[in-house]
C-alpha cells in the first residue's frame, strides 16, 4: 500500500477548520511514504474532535423557563430520565449541569436565577464561574431586565459571546388568539423585538441579538434561527460537537450535518487506510472494518436514526415512533458488526473504484495530500455512500415528525 504527498497543495491555515497552522506544517513534514506518521497525526485529529468539551450557560431570572429550554436542547421532556427539574418556583438553588444523553461532552449548565436575596449580583458571576463557559443564553418570559443587562455587560467584558432569548412566546400568541384580536404574527414577533432591544439599548446594551423561541416548539419561531446562531458563533472542534450533538429537527440542521461530516470522512479514510487494517476476503486490499462499523454507529446517532434517539424525537413531535421508524428504510440501523461491514464491501459496487474517480471526488479541507490507493478510495467511498444514505433516512423522518417543516421538498 502507498500514498503519496502532495506537499504543494496543502492549504493555508485560514483554509482548514480543524488544524492550525503549526499542525499543517508537521503534517506538510512528512516524506513521501510517510503514512503512518500522517495517519497517527489524523487519528490524533479525530480523538481530539470526539472529546471536544462544550460547556452552555443558561441564566435569567426564575420563572422564565431555563429547565425547559435545556430540556429542548437536549431532545428531552421534563419528565423523561436526565430531564432538568422544571416548576413555576426557581427550581435551581446552584449551577446544575446537564451533559447531553448522547453526547456527553456537551453540558447545558443550569444557573440559579440572579438578582434575588439569595443571589445578588456583587456575588453571581465569581459564584457562577462565568470563566468557564463557551457562551451563555440569557432567558426571559416577559421583558429584559436591567439585571439581564449587567450580566451580558459582564460577558461581554469577559470577550465570551452571549444570546437574550424571549421564552414562551407562544403563550403570547395564544393570549391575542383567546382575546378574539386579529393579528399577523410576522408584525407581531418584529413588534416584540423592536420593544425588547429598544429596552437593551437603553440599558447600555449595543445590537443586542434577540430571539423569540417556544421551548415546545423547536421547530418554530426563532428556535432554528437561534441554533444556526449558536452553531456559527462557534469555530473547528466546538463548532463540530454543538452540530453533532443537536437533534435533528429541520432539514436544515440535517444537511449542515452532512456538510460538516464530509468534512470527517477524508481524516477517516486515511485513518482506516493506514492503521490497524487486514485484509478482506474477496477483496484486494485492506481495511479497518472495526472503524467502518463504529462509524456507521456514531453517523446514525449523530442523525437521531438510533432507536432510544427516535423515540425521544416521537416524544418532542407528538407522534407515535412506529410512524417515524416505518420511513426508516436502510440496514444501517441494525446490528453492525465486522461481519456486517465485510458483506457491504464485498456487495460494493464501487469496490473496483478508479483512480480518477478517487482523485475527483476526493477533495479534504486541506488540499490534495494523496495521490491513488485503493484502501482509502475504498473507505472513502464507502462511507460517503453511508452518509448519504443515512441523510436520506434522516429526511424522511423529519418529514413525518415535522411536517410544516418548509425546508422540505
Amino acid at each position: 500500500m502507498f500514498i503519496c504527498f502532495r506537499r504543494d497543495t496543502m492549504a493555508s491555515s485560514s483554509q482548514s477548520i480543524y488544524f492550525s497552522q503549526q499542525e499543517i506544517n508537521e503534517l506538510n513534514s512528512y516524506e513521501q511514504g510517510g503514512l503512518i506518521m500522517y495517519a497517527a497525526q489524523i487519528k490524533k485529529k479525530l480523538n481530539n474532535m470526539k472529546n471536544a468539551k462544550l460547556n452552555i450557560a443558561v441564566t435569567g431570572d426564575a420563572g422564565a423557563g431555563k429547565s425547559t429550554f435545556i430540556n429542548a436542547m437536549r431532545g428531552l421532556r421534563g419528565c423523561d430520565e436526565g430531564a432538568a427539574k422544571t416548576g413555576t418556583k426557581e427550581t435551581t438553588m446552584k449551577r446544575t449541569p446537564y451533559k447531553h444523553p448522547d453526547f456527553p461532552n456537551v453540558c447545558f449548565w443550569d444557573l440559579p436565577g440572579f438578582g434575588s436575596l439569595k443571589f445578588p449580583m456583587k456575588d453571581y458571576v465569581s459564584k457562577m464561574e462565568f470563566t468557564t463557559y463557551d457562551f451563555f443564553i440569557i432567558i426571559s418570559q416577559n421583558r429584559f431586565t436591567e439585571n439581564d443587562a449587567n450580566v451580558a455587560k459582564v460577558i461581554k467584558n469577559l470577550r465570551k459571546r452571549f444570546y437574550f432569548v424571549r421564552n414562551k412566546i407562544d403563550n403570547d400568541i395564544r393570549s391575542l388568539q383567546g382575546q378574539g384580536i386579529v393579528f399577523n404574527i410576522k408584525d407581531k414577533f418584529d413588534n416584540v423585538k423592536q420593544d425588547l432591544s429598544h429596552d437593551l439599548m437603553g440599558a447600555g446594551i449595543a445590537e443586542p441579538i434577540v430571539f423569540l423561541i417556544s421551548s415546545f416548539s423547536v421547530h418554530e419561531f426563532d428556535f432554528p434561527r437561534l441554533k444556526g446562531q449558536l452553531i456559527n458563533s462557534l469555530d473547528g472542534i466546538k463548532k463540530d460537537a454543538l452540530l453533532m450533538s443537536l437533534r435533528s429537527t429541520t432539514v436544515k440542521i440535517v444537511e449542515q450535518k452532512r456538510a460538516q461530516l464530509k468534512k470527517h470522512i477524508w481524516m477517516l479514510a486515511t485513518a482506516s487506510a493506514a492503521v490497524g487494517a487486514l485484509p478482506v476476503p474477496g477483496l484486494s486490499f485492506a481495511v479497518d472494518l472495526g472503524l467502518i462499523g463504529t462509524t456507521i454507529i456514531d453517523f446514525r446517532k449523530i442523525f437521531g436514526l438510533d432507536d432510544a434517539s427516535l423515540q425521544r424525537l416521537a416524544n418532542v413531535a407528538n407522534t407515535p415512533v412506529g410512524n417515524l421508524k416505518a420511513v426508516v428504510r436502510t440496514p444501517l440501523v441494525g446490528e453492525i458488526n465486522e461481519e456486517f461491514v465485510k458483506q457491504m464491501l464485498v456487495r460494493s459496487s464501487f469496490a473496483a473504484v478508479s483512480v480518477v474517480e478517487i482523485y475527483l471526488d476526493f477533495i479534504p479541507i486541506i488540499g490534495s495530500i494523496f495521490g491513488a490507493v485503493s484502501s482509502f478510495g475504498m473507505t472513502y467511498k464507502l462511507l460517503t455512500n453511508i452518509l448519504d444514505e443515512l441523510v436520506e433516512n434522516a429526511h424522511r423522518v423529519m418529514k413525518v415528525a415535522f411536517p410544516t417543516d418548509p425546508g422540505h421538498p
